[in-house]
C-alpha cells in the first residue's frame, strides 16, 4: 500500500509552457516566457556542436562515471574529480543527500519559502522539513539556527535564494557556521550561482572539507542553457561523493547531456555574453519597474522579485492574455508580488510595453 504520509503528496508546479498558453487563451501573436529563470539566448554553439557529433552513438550507453565532465569540472573548480557526484539536474543531487544522510522522522531545514523540492525529497524520504520564514526577504540564519535540534540531519540553503534573489554574504556565514553542530550537512544550492556579481558572496568551497561539511550544488540549466538536457553536479567530500555515486542510477546523465556540457564549460565567450546581457538587464528592468511606482527588491540572480503594491493575480493573468508569462508569487505566500524572469532586451522591452498597459487599465 502507499505510504499514508505520501496520501496527499502534490506534484512540483511546473511554469506553463508557451504552446500550453496558446491553446488555453487562443492567443496567435507574439509570446514571451519570463516564468521559469531559463537562459533567453539559446544554448552554447560549442554544446549544439558536440552534440551533432555525438549522435551518431546514441546506440550506446553513455559513460556511467561521465569521466570527461567530470575531470573538466574538476580543473574548473580546482576541486578533485573524485569530489563531484553529477546528477539529472542539480535535483537529482538534493534526492540522493536526503536519501543517504536522513532518515525517517529526522530533519532537515530550510527557509520559507525557497526551492519546492527540498520539503518535498524530505516528506518522500519519510523525513521532517522544518521551515523558517524569511528574514527581511533573506535567509534567518540565526532563527535556522535555533531550531536545530538532535534530529536535525541536513540544512538547505539556496544561495541566490528563489524567489527573492538576495544572497548570504561569506563573512555571515562564517560566523555562523563556527557554532553549528558538526553532525550536520550543509548544502549550498547555487542554481542562479554564475548571475552574482557582489564579491562578498558566500564560497561554500572554502568550507568544504572542515566539519559540518558544506555541498555546493550548481547547474547547467541556468546560465549555461542546458535546461531540457538536465545536467547538474554537487562537489563535496570524497566519502560523501563516493557514497551518493554509490547509491546513484548508473546512467543517470545520458550521453548527449555529457558532452554538451563540457563543451558548455568551455564556450566562455557565450557565458561572458549571458552574464553580461543578463546583468546589464538586471539593471535596466529594476529602474524600470521603479520608474512604474512599483517595489522591485534588489537581485543577484537572473529574476526580479517584484511588489505590485496590489493583488498580483490580475496582473498576472492580465499579462497572460497579453501574451507575457510570468511567474505569481501568491502560492509562495507573497500575494502582491510576481517574479520575473531576465529575458532577451527585445523580450524586456516587450515585457514592460505590456506591463504598463496592464498598470494603467486596472
Amino acid at each position: 500500500m502507499i505510504k499514508s504520509y505520501l496520501q496527499d503528496f502534490k506534484p512540483y508546479p511546473p511554469g506553463k509552457p508557451i504552446s500550453e498558453l496558446k491553446r488555453e487563451l487562443g492567443i496567435s501573436g507574439p509570446i514571451i516566457k519570463l516564468a521559469s529563470n531559463e537562459n533567453p539566448f539559446g544554448p552554447p554553439p560549442r554544446a549544439i556542436r558536440a552534440i551533432k557529433e555525438a549522435i551518431s552513438d546514441l546506440h550506446r550507453y553513455p559513460d556511467p562515471a561521465a569521466y570527461n565532465l567530470r575531470k573538466a569540472l574538476a580543473s574548473h573548480y580546482k576541486v578533485e574529480p573524485e569530489e563531484i557526484v553529477l546528477g539529472n539536474g542539480s535535483n537529482e543531487i538534493l534526492d540522493l543527500l536526503v536519501k543517504a544522510c536522513l532518515s525517517p522522522k529526522e530533519e532537515a531545514l530550510m527557509s520559507e519559502p525557497s526551492f519546492l523540492m527540498y520539503e518535498k525529497f524530505v516528506t518522500a524520504a519519510g523525513g521532517k522539513a522544518i521551515k523558517v520564514p524569511l528574514k527581511n526577504f533573506q535567509h534567518d540564519l540565526q532563527g535556522l539556527a535555533r531550531k536545530i535540534t538532535e534530529k536535525t540531519k541536513i540544512i538547505f540553503l539556496d544561495n541566490p535564494h528563489n524567489p527573492t534573489g538576495s544572497i548570504i554574504y561569506h563573512e555571515e556565514f562564517e560566523a555562523w557556521y563556527k557554532a553549528l553542530p558538526k553532525e550536520l550537512v550543509i548544502v549550498i544550492d547555487e542554481a542562479y550561482g554564475e548571475f552574482v556579481d557582489d564579491p562578498k558572496v558566500l564560497k561554500p568551497l572554502f568550507f568544504k572539507n572542515f566539519s559540518p561539511p558544506v555541498v555546493l550544488l550548481r547547474t547547467f540549466s541556468k546560465a549555461y542553457g542546458l535546461a531540457g538536457l538536465r545536467v547538474g553536479y554537487g562537489i563535496m567530500q570524497k566519502k560523501l561523493a563516493r557514497i551518493l555515486n554509490a547509491i546513484r542510477q548508473p546512467f543517470n546523465v545520458n550521453s548527449l547531456a555529457q558532452v554538451a556540457a563540457q563543451a558548455a564549460l568551455e564556450d566562455r565567450n557565450f557565458l561572458q555574453k549571458v552574464l553580461e546581457t543578463t546583468r546589464t538587464e538586471r539593471k535596466r528592468l529594476t529602474e524600470a519597474l521603479k520608474a512604474l511606482g512599483l517595489h522591485p527588491y534588489p537581485s543577484q540572480a537572473n529574476f526580479i522579485f517584484v511588489d505590485l503594491h496590489q493583488p498580483a493575480r490580475k496582473i498576472y493573468e492580465a499579462l497572460l492574455k497579453k501574451g507575457v508569462i510570468v511567474r505569481s508569487m501568491e502560492a509562495y505566500g507573497f500575494p502582491s508580488f510576481l517574479r520575473i524572469s531576465i529575458g532577451t532586451p527585445e523580450e524586456n522591452t516587450f515585457f514592460l510595453s505590456r506591463l504598463e498597459e496592464v498598470l494603467h487599465e486596472t
